[in-house]
């Protein structure tokens, strides 16, 4: 990814109801969810919910396609890890990574 795309990602996971959204599409996995049910499971007015969606495409963090009557809606699990692979892509000065390996005190 480059820095436009990892902004744009951000910016669009960086509210409270798409967070939740995109939580959610990936926790469900490649199989998605119909946006009816994104919108009764996350408790968001259907308005609001297109206007969400919307920015997460455009993000490319969630993908859309249709089965029947409905739009089934998927988190791109790739964008997903490339957005990750971004940010983690210096973690520990090129070190190997993990809990142990980066030993931070949290600032308060």
């Amino acid at each position: 990814m480059d820095t436009k795309e990892v902004l744009a990602a951000l910016a669009a996971i960086a509210q409270e109801s798409r967070l939740a959204i995109f939580r959610l599409l990936v926790q469900v996995g490649p199989g998605g969810m119909a946006a009816t049910k994104i919108a009764e499971q996350l408790e968001i007015a259907p308005s609001s919910l297109s206007f969400h969606l919307k920015e997460l495409t455009h993000a490319r963090l969630i993908t859309s396609r249709s089965e029947g009557r409905f739009v089934i809606y998927s988190a791109d699990i790739g964008v997903m890890n490339g957005l990750i692979g971004y940010l983690t892509e210096n973690c520990c000065g090129g070190m190997p990574c993990g809990p142990s390996a980066c030993q931070t005190t949290a600032s308060t």
